[in-house]
C-alpha cells in the first residue's frame, strides 16, 4: 500500500489564485484491495471541541478541488473534513486508456473505494463520530453503503441523489437494455453523447449545473489550469452500472436495512436527475427526511449563496454538535 503523505509529496492536490488549497491538508493515496489508488485529502476542524469529521462523496466526474470552499465552511462550523476521488476520475486511477472517458465496471467497485477510505483514513486519521456529506452519483453511492455503515457513520445529508435520471428521451428501463446490450457487445468504452468536453468547461448559458457564474467560471479555470482533473461525458457501460445501482437502491428490502438517519435534499430546478424520485425515495425511506431548495439547479454546493446557504444550515440543523 502506498505510504499516506502530506505536503512531502508535491502536486497531490492543485490550486488556481481563486481556488487555494485550505491550510493544513493532509493528502495522499491509498491502494483498494483490488488495486485501484484513491486520492483523499484531510483537515482537522477549526473549532475546538471538534464535532466530528464530515466525509464528502462528490458525484461523477467531481474531484476534491472543487469542494475547497465548503472543506473550509464545515471546518468553521466545527467539522474535520476527508474526501476523496472515486476511481476513473479526478487524481484517483483512471479504468480505460482514454482517460476522459467516464467509465465503472460496476457501481460495487465505488463501494470498495469507499470502504477502504473508511478503513485506511477515516478510522485511523480522523476525529469521530462520521457523518456523510454526499452529492449526486457519490450520494447513491453512500445509500449503497450504508447497511454495512451502520455502525460507523452517524448520519448523512445527501443532496441530489442519483435515484433516477432527468429529461430522457425515453423510459430508463430501455436506457438500461441498450447499454446493458452495448457493454455485452464489447462496446461499453462508447460515449452515449456526443458532448465529450468536461461539463466545467462548456459555457455558461444552458448550463444544468449551477445559477452562480462566478463558480462555475472557478470551477472551469480549475480543469483549464488541471486538466488531468477533468472528465468527459459517461460511456455506455458507466450508465449501464448506474441503472443497476439505481434499481438495486429502490429494492424494498435494501431500502428497510438503511437505518443510518439520512436527509435527501433535492434542488427545485434539477435537470439532471429527478427531484419527483427523490421525494418518494425520502418518503419511504424509513430513516430518510426530505426536504427542496426551490430554484436552485442541481450542483447546490455550487450554488448562489441564496440556495447554497439553505444547504447548508439543512445540515447545521441535521447533524448536531449535541450528539457528540
Amino acid at each position: 500500500m502506498d505510504q499516506k503523505l502530506s505536503e512531502i509529496t508535491p502536486g497531490v492536490l492543485r490550486s488556481i489564485s481563486s481556488n487555494p488549497i485550505p491550510e493544513g491538508a493532509v493528502a495522499g493515496f491509498v491502494e483498494t484491495p483490488d488495486g485501484a489508488k484513491i486520492r483523499y485529502a484531510n483537515w482537522s476542524s477549526l473549532v475546538s471541541p471538534s464535532k466530528g469529521t464530515v466525509i464528502i462523496v462528490n458525484g461523477r466526474a467531481e474531484f476534491i478541488e472543487k469542494y475547497f470552499e465548503t472543506v473550509q465552511n464545515l471546518r468553521e462550523s466545527g467539522f474535520g473534513v476527508l474526501t476523496f476521488d472515486w476511481r476513473g476520475q479526478g487524481l484517483s486511477s483512471r479504468l480505460l486508456a482514454d482517460p476522459r472517458k467516464g467509465y465503472v465496471d460496476d457501481f460495487d467497485q465505488y463501494l470498495v473505494d469507499f470502504e477502504t477510505i473508511l478503513d485506511e483514513v477515516a478510522l485511523p486519521d480522523c476525529r469521530a463520530p462520521f457523518f456523510v456529506l454526499g452529492h449526486s452519483t457519490g450520494s447513491l453511492v453512500a445509500l449503497l453503503a450504508a447497511p454495512r455503515a451502520t455502525n460507523r457513520i452517524r448520519r448523512m445529508v445527501l443532496t441530489a441523489p442519483l435515484l433516477a435520471l432527468n429529461s430522457l428521451p425515453f423510459s430508463q428501463d430501455n436506457l438500461r437494455r441498450l447499454t446493458g446490450f452495448l457493454k455485452a457487445v464489447g462496446l461499453g468504452e462508447l460515449y452515449v453523447r456526443s458532448a465529450k468536453a468536461p461539463m466545467e468547461t462548456r459555457p455558461f448559458v444552458g448550463n444544468r449545473l449551477t445559477s452562480d457564474t462566478e463558480r462555475f467560471q472557478r470551477n472551469g479555470d480549475l480543469v483549464r489550469a488541471h486538466p488531468d482533473l477533468a472528465l468527459g461525458a459517461p460511456t455506455a457501460g458507466w450508465i449501464y452500472a448506474s441503472c443497476k445501482a439505481m434499481d438495486m437502491a429502490w429494492d424494498p428490502e435494501f431500502m428497510a436495512s438503511v437505518t443510518i438517519p439520512t436527509l435527501l435534499v433535492s434542488a427545485g430546478n434539477d435537470r439532471v436527475v429527478s427531484r419527483d424520485a427523490i421525494e418518494k425515495y425520502g418518503q419511504e425511506l424509513r430513516s430518510g427526511a426530505y426536504l427542496t431548495i426551490d430554484g436552485a439547479k442541481h450542483e447546490m454546493m455550487q450554488e448562489r449563496d441564496v440556495f447554497r446557504q439553505q444547504l447548508l444550515s439543512a445540515f447545521d440543523a441535521f447533524v448536531p454538535g449535541t450528539e457528540v
